[in-house]
Formats: structure tokens, sequence, C-alpha cells
């Protein structure tokens, strides 16, 4: 739905405490999805500027570090001016807003007239918005949108490779956040269909290799895999942690400080 309620201050108090207990860090919210600021359409693009300043407004009161949003839908327009849009209605959103949250654009696996399935794209969004929007602005790395776009991570070179136009393109240091999901379509397939890890066309050992790359220590990897069967969330959690680098295996819980961190399923 467009419209959303205002959290509850005691269940903002009793997130902060479970947080606090469990070292849930960093929080990250998802946006809408019926958010597309690169709409051409009136009605849809105002709606889509007035929810996303809704969910600033509520990922700062939660006290959330980071929103993740997906650059909308280019249809009807070229990807240029979609570009400009979608920059622009992010600017607009964020006007005057003060709270301490970073806005990360998501990769897309390039279905339709979705845009942001290629690294200049989503570069060249963060380019027009950082010089006037007034929330810092990164990006986030969905693994089975990387696939189904044409990145072979699956393979030592092919994750090399992307990682490398990563840090080139985007800069690593713009990418704090990963969605670590297993792809239901293969590799160039352009479908967004999440499998559980170890389960879809990436596999067990490119997760494993993907945790262990030295570049994306202390980044955080987040699962959005789908629960097919009771269960499934806690047993895609447990295999993201088997295949983490020892290193944080020490640590207990939702730890993990010292190298990548898969953290709670959204």
């Amino acid at each position: 739905m467009w419209r959303a309620g205002t959290p509850d201050p005691l269940e903002i108090e009793a997130l902060r405490t479970i947080r606090r207990e469990h070292g849930i860090e960093p929080l990250v919210v998802h946006v809408n999805y019926l958010v597309n600021l690169a709409s051409r359409d009136p009605q849809i693009r105002a709606k889509s500027i007035a929810t996303f300043r809704g969910e600033l407004d509520r990922a700062a009161n939660v006290g959330a570090e980071f929103l993740v949003v997906h650059p909308g839908s280019y249809k009807g327009q070229t990807v240029d001016d979609a570009i400009s849009t979608c920059a622009y209605g992010l600017c607009q959103a964020a006007e005057g807003f003060t709270g301490a949250v970073t806005v990360l654009i998501e990769n897309t696996a390039g279905c339709g007239c979705n845009l942001g399935s290629t690294f200049e794209e989503l570069r060249a969004v963060r380019n027009l918005t950082v010089p006037f929007a007034e929330v810092p602005i990164g990006f986030c790395l969905d693994t089975c949108h990387l696939l189904a776009a044409g990145f072979d991570i699956t393979t030592r070179d092919g994750l090399r490779s992307t990682v490398r136009q990563a840090d080139d393109i985007l800069g690593l240091e713009n990418v704090p956040v990963f969605h670590a999901n297993d792809s239901k379509t293969p590799l160039g397939s352009r479908v967004d269909r999440h499998a559980r890890i170890g389960k879809g066309y990436i596999g067990r050992e490119p997760f494993r290799r993907l945790l262990a790359h030295p570049k994306l220590r202390g980044k955080t990897f987040i699962s959005e895999t789908p629960v097919e069967v009771e269960g499934d969330d806690r047993r895609n959690m447990a295999t993201l942690r088997s295949l983490a680098p020892a290193m944080w295996r020490r640590h207990s819980g939702l730890q993990g400080r010292d190298s990548s961190r898969p953290v709670a399923p959204r």
C-alpha cells in the first residue's frame, strides 16, 4: 500500500533493546516496492516521492543506518532521462531531511525497463544526486540480481572481475551492504527470482568465496531468501554462517566485526 502507519514508540524502544542484546548492526530498511522515483507518470511520481520521504523519516525514527531503494522503471523514456528523473526524485524526497540515514541504491536484474542493472547506471544516479541531496548516497548489491544481469559471480575469475568493476565504477567504500540471495534463474536471464542459499544457479561455493573475499571484509550481508518450508529462513542463515570465514564464526550470534557478517533475513 502507498499509505503507512507511524511506528509505535514502545515498539521502537523494544527494537533498540533487541539490537543491543543481539549486536544487530547495522539496521537496514527496504523501501516500499511501489516506489518508482524514475517514473514519468505524474501521479506515480508524486506518490513515490511522498512515500519515499515517509520511509526516510520512519527509518530515522527507528534508528536505521541504511535505507535501500530500487532506482525504478524507465518505461516510456530513455535511460538517460530516467536516471535524471530518479536523481531529482531522490533530492526532492530528501529536501530538509536531518536524520542520520544513508540511502543505498540497489542494483536490479534488468527485467523489462528496470533501471540499475549496470554499475554505470547506478553510478550515474548517484553522481547526479550527491551534489544536491540532503542525505548520503551509496549502493546495495544483490547477488541474485548480479547473476541475472550478466555478472558471472559463480567462478573465481568472474567474482574477481565483478568486485573489481564494482570498485572501479562504484567504489567499494560506497557499497556497505550486500543482499546474499541465490538465483532461481541462470546467468543473464534478467529475471529476479530469489532461491535458497546453495539451491539455485549460484550455489554454495561461490557464496563461500564471496564471504571470504578480502575486499568485502566488514560488509554486511543480508539474506532475502524465500521461505518455502517452515524454517527455511533459519536454515539459510545457518548455511551462510557455515560458509563464512572462521574468523567471524568465532563471534557469537550476529557479530563478526572482523570480517563479512551475515545478519538476520529481511
